[in-house]
């Protein structure tokens, strides 16, 4: 049995074992198998204003590093398309243009805005050419609202990893959440991007560590809620905060919502709050070390930094220094496995099960 064997029954289960967060094999098998099939934001759609505007950007730089471009060919289509030229693996193209072809610089080669081989000089007596693998790869997309989302994964389907959450905040008017870049923030953490990760998604710790948070969520009916590739926590406001309107066609009409917290397996959070969002992408750098981005969408200025979305710096900060602190203790000789709550670790447990699921490969 692997070392990283979760049990499905939590009230027998053990933690993740500990050289899951401290071994750099186990990090660059995570890279590979976690991450490379995985779906991440990958930017908002003001990124293209107008057909032929492209933008270049790195898949999870710093960490898996593949080149890519957005574009939006003649028709308004989004397309994301590798940006390495098909002949020599040039990148195409290198800060966000207008153009009416994808050119590579190097030598010459073309493409037109969907992605599909032109052209190339000097080519001619070249047998059996072009053929499919002169088009530049096309990866899946997903738009939720003005968000873009990818993967590596050629084929792989969105509705696995967002369909729950999609159905069950469907009538929030997604396309009318603005990103503001202004409000949005990064963080470095000294610790593995899975000790982050299990903190957000367990509910136990908010009484001991966010003393603001807790004043304004009722703690007793924290609950959460398990999908095969995502979770959810719903905290309910305590009487007079800020919560949700929720209208009847919402399955928690009548219930006085200050937030819901929603993981998408590997590392995306997506924390709706009654005056807009904030995605959460955490991304590893080391094994001992990662970056978290919060990208802050507003729907309702009027409600900003109220009730359970208000001082995300200062529960940021309250929730960095225990990862850090968790990811001092990781590396004891004393500790390989802990326990969990049944009544408040579901979250962590059902996280640990999804990794274990991929770890069992692990030689």
């Amino acid at each position: 049995m692997s070392i990283f064997f979760v049990d499905p029954d939590i009230s027998l289960a053990n933690t993740l074992h500990t050289d899951f967060y401290n071994d750099p094999a186990v990090f660059g098998f995570a890279r590979q198998n976690i991450f490379g099939p995985s779906w991440q934001y990958i930017g908002d759609v003001n990124l293209l204003r107008d057909p032929g505007h492209c933008y270049p950007f790195v898949f999870m730089e710093q960490f898996i590093e593949e080149p890519l471009v957005l574009v939006k060919d003649q028709q308004s289509n989004i397309r994301c398309l590798s940006n390495v030229c098909t002949h020599r693996a040039a990148v195409l193209v290198n800060e966000p243009c207008k153009l009416s072809q994808l050119r590579c610089r190097y030598h010459g080669r073309t493409f037109a805005l969907d992605g599909k081989f032109q052209r190339m000089p000097e080519f001619e007596g070249v047998k059996n050419f072009p053929s499919p693998q002169d088009d530049l790869a096309e990866l899946p997309l997903f738009r939720w609202g003005n968000m873009l989302f990818s993967s590596l994964q050629t084929g792989s389907g969105h509705l696995p990893f967002f369909g729950d959450m999609m159905k069950r905040i469907g009538w929030l008017p997604l396309d009318e959440f603005v990103y503001r870049p202004e409000l949005s923030k990064y963080y470095f953490i000294k610790a593995n991007w899975a000790l982050y990760c299990e903190n957000y998604l367990e509910g136990f710790h908010i009484p001991f560590v966010h003393a603001g948070l807790n004043t304004v969520i009722d703690y007793g009916s924290y609950t959460t809620e398990l999908f095969p590739w995502s979770s959810l926590q719903l905290a309910t406001a305590k009487e007079g905060e800020t919560c949700f309107d929720l209208p009847p066609s919402c399955p928690d009409h009548g219930k006085n919502i200050a937030a819901y917290y929603f993981f998408v397996y590997p590392n995306i959070m997506f924390n709706f709050y009654p005056w807009g969002l904030s995605v959460n992408l955490v991304k590893p750098l080391t094994v001992h070390t990662c970056k978290v981005t919060f990208l802050t969408y507003v729907w309702k200025d009027a409600l900003y930094n109220t009730g359970a979305g208000a001082n995300l710096h200062t529960v940021e900060m309250e929730d960095e220094a225990v990862v850090e602190s968790v990811q001092k203790g990781v590396r004891s000789r004393f500790y390989r496995h802990g326990r969990y709550s049944p009544a408040r670790e579901q979250g962590t447990h059902h996280f640990h099960r999804m990794l274990s699921g991929v770890l069992g490969q692990f030689m």
